[in-house]
């Protein structure tokens, strides 16, 4: 039976409010390849290369940790659907400044995340085409993103459902592979047997610690869902059945795939780091191509994730807009789509393309640190104001709690030390110190300016 539980669906200026147009087949495929960024297929072969055996540990508590933020983030946005997610959600348990601070770190992180993203994808189009310019392949992704994301929500939701089922056909084909010739059964293949498990952390912990944090923020983008879901048919059941599969897509993507690469390869075989962990566990098992074939999942892995953040970030953009945290402008809303939002978005995605041509080493390097601890920032936002709402909810409307956060309070205040272990963590690698102190103060800075807003607003009434 459809849920009851009203959905907040703000309106602009004119009474123009976003559209319902994504169907529950669109959420669902977004919640599986929500998981399953190039993060994952290339980024984890320096976590493999630091920690050896133990990443599958790293991956498997990181895990956890984004299972909890994202039972609780479940929990809120079922009862609160909104595409403003957690940055509703911390205005309502904490106040607009939190909001403000949350919605705004998340806008920064999304739209330098898109321009990253497109870089990658030129990087390997010009590869197979060397003659063309990497800006101009850029320059068109931008386009053909902004276009979609510009018309119906819905045509955002079919280019999503099926980058996403070809990302999951990839790595469900993978792991299938993967598993026949650990067994012995891949006709051509020698099962290695537990040969390359021998040293379980071959670097100590010090390794352990950085496979632990290139894990965490491998798993960025399953906020998307609960963004998406305010502009479904039946946002309540689509983020209570995106929340509820979360556990499994998680242990079998991640913590199933990085199991099988470091069962098959060896830890330290430098084709781990150079061409990626899955092209060299592809090529240990005598898959002819196998490089192009893993580009081609990468490519749609970055095109995937360019559209779903140039969709997220304008979301959010006028969510806050609405909220009264933003210039009115960005939020103004044509054909159910916030259309000027989807603009400015990408127009400081290609903005940060720019900037990686121009200013590399200082300005570019400064805007990569600033984004670098965003999303601890915003899972640590979601559990205080987890904690917050939940008791507001028993109390005054109880009938809205579809999804419930496991074992609380205990469980929330279990991730919320261990997000303060990996702010520890981060800021004894020197590596991630930087990025810590820089997200550290764009973090101060936009709760600086979201107070005295939030002060100024708040006189205004008066």
């Amino acid at each position: 039976m459809p849920s009851t539980t009203p959905v907040e669906t703000p309106t602009d200026t004119d009474g123009v409010s976003l559209s319902h147009g994504l169907k529950q087949r669109h959420l669902s495929m977004i919640a599986l390849g929500g998981v399953i960024g190039a993060g994952l297929f290339v980024g984890s072969g320096a976590g493999i290369a630091a920690a050896g055996p133990s990443i599958v540990i790293a991956y498997a508590l990181s895990g956890l940790l984004v299972m909890l933020v994202m039972r609780m983030l479940g929990e809120m946005s079922a009862a609160y659907p909104s595409s403003g997610s957690f940055s509703s959600h911390a205005e309502r348990a904490i106040g607009p400044w939190a909001g403000f601070t949350a919605g705004w770190a998340f806008w920064v992180l999304l739209c330098t995340a898109v321009g990253l993203e497109g870089i990658g994808a030129a990087q390997i189009v010009h590869g197979w085409l060397p003659g063309t310019p990497e800006w101009a392949w850029v320059a068109l992704f931008m386009v053909v993103f902004c276009g979609t994301n510009l018309a119906a929500v819905k045509n955002f939701g079919e280019f999503e459902f099926w980058f996403a089922a070809l990302k999951v056909g990839a790595i469900s084909l993978f792991l299938a592979l993967g598993v026949l010739a650990l067994a012995g059964v891949l006709p051509g293949t020698d099962s290695p047997g537990g040969s390359n498990l021998t040293e379980l952390l071959p670097n100590g912990g010090e390794g352990l610690v950085i496979g632990l944090l290139a894990s965490v923020f491998a798993y960025g983008g399953l906020e998307t869902v609960t963004i998406a879901a305010a502009e479904s048919q039946d946002p309540v059941r689509g983020v209570a059945r995106a929340v509820r599969t979360a556990m499994w897509r998680i242990a079998l993507f991640y913590v199933g795939s990085m199991a099988v690469v470091v069962a098959l390869v060896p830890w330290d075989s430098p084709q781990v780091v150079e061409d990626g962990p899955y092209v060299a566990a592809l090529d240990r098992l005598g898959i002819p191509g196998a490089g192009q074939l893993m580009n081609v999942v990468v490519l749609v892995a970055l095109l995937s994730a360019m559209n779903a953040n140039i969709y997220g970030a304008s979301r959010i953009g006028y969510s806050l807009v609405e909220r009264g945290q933003g210039p009115a402008w960005l939020g103004r809303v044509s054909g159910g789509v916030p259309r000027v939002a989807v603009l400015v978005s990408s127009v400081f995605g290609f903005l940060c393309v720019l900037l990686s041509y121009w200013r590399p080493d200082d300005v570019f390097a400064w805007l990569l640190n600033m984004i670098g601890a965003v999303i601890l920032v915003v899972w640590i936002f979601i559990a205080v104001s987890q904690l917050r709402l939940r008791r507001r909810l028993e109390r005054e409307t109880p009938e809205r709690l579809a999804v419930r956060m496991w074992a609380f309070p205990w469980l929330t205040w279990v991730a919320l030390a261990g997000m303060v272990t990996v702010f520890v963590l981060m800021a004894r690698e020197p590596d991630t110190r930087v990025q810590l102190y820089s997200t550290g103060a764009m973090t101060l800075a936009l709760a600086a300016v979201g107070y005295a807003w939030q002060r100024t607003r708040a006189r205004a009434r008066r």
